[in-house]
């Protein structure tokens, strides 16, 4: 990814190096992190803002917020509700802070209202499915990372099944781009995510980790996110998902030795720490 960089509205995202993309779920019920951000059961600003301080003085090049859990089984929330949970939070960051702001969202009215209020780069795990989210993404001028989910958070661990997981996730990913861009998006703006734990058994999230290559060689940034997932509990026979740093850490390092571009972790501190060792063996190496 040498020389690489995004234009991200006002800003530039450089991906020389793996970016760090720290998670901030403004959400009562994710999978991992879930309800920490509230107080008296109501998102807490000022809990938010200093998880977000936090991350940024760890090593976070990018934060990324969403207000809709997408965890298995996870309940629908409506447009309100994930305005009233995003907007605000957004607009403290933009305000307070010198940093890119991802925002998580399936969903077209708040891709238009995040980047109207300074969000740099727009992260859907349904890659655009929804109904007015491709031109909502267009319209916008962002970044857009388009994630491959075989049906949706409330079925998609129910038996998931792939002929070929690998060819069938590139061939969908391919398909979203050539919409993408056929909608206006700029093929240079456009993320792929292969979607680790989003319909995929421990075999299929495994078999796409080992072809990381085939999906850096499209020429687009490689977004990874496998923190704490369940596919790290699996293998390493743990169930609660904050014992799975050692776990989150070890393939953070290991999808930046296939060519991700982006990793988006909930521990930033050691994520850093283990990247910036990475990187200083492989520059004495190529010494």
């Amino acid at each position: 990814m040498s020389g690489l960089t995004l234009k991200c509205g006002d800003k530039r995202l450089d991906l020389s190096i793996p970016a760090i993309m720290g998670i901030v779920n403004l959400t009562p019920d994710s999978f991992s992190d879930g309800g920490q951000l509230y107080a008296d059961n109501r998102l807490s600003q000022s809990k938010t803002l200093v998880a977000v301080e936090k991350m940024l003085k760890d090593g976070a090049d990018i934060i990324d917020i969403g207000g809709e859990s997408t965890r298995p089984g996870a309940a629908e929330v409506s447009e309100q509700q994930e305005l009233d949970r995003v907007l605000p939070i957004l607009e403290l960051i933009v305000s307070r802070f010198e940093t890119l702001v991802s925002v998580d969202t399936s969903t077209a009215v708040v891709m238009r209202e995040a980047a109207a209020k300074g969000a740099n780069l727009i992260n859907d795990v349904r890659g655009l499915r929804h109904d007015g989210a491709l031109e909502a993404a267009a319209q916008s001028g962002l970044p857009v990372c388009i994630m491959h989910m075989q049906n949706q958070p409330q079925t998609m661990q129910v038996e998931p099944v792939y002929q070929d997981v690998v060819a069938e996730v590139l061939a969908f990913l391919a398909d979203r781009k050539r919409d993408c861009i056929d909608a206006g998006i700029d093929a240079e703006q456009i993320i792929l995510d292969p979607g680790f734990g989003f319909g995929k058994t421990l075999i299929h999230n495994l078999t796409l980790f080992n072809a990381m290559d085939q999906f850096v060689a499209s020429g687009h940034p490689v977004l990874v996110g496998v923190s704490r997932k369940a596919m790290i509990g699996q293998m390493l026979g743990i169930e609660g998902s904050n014992q799975r740093l050692i776990g989150s850490v070890t393939m953070a390092v290991l999808a930046a030795q296939r060519g991700a571009a982006i990793l988006r972790v909930h521990d930033v501190l050691e994520t850093k720490q283990a990247i910036n060792i990475w990187q200083a063996v492989t520059i004495e190496e190529q010494d």
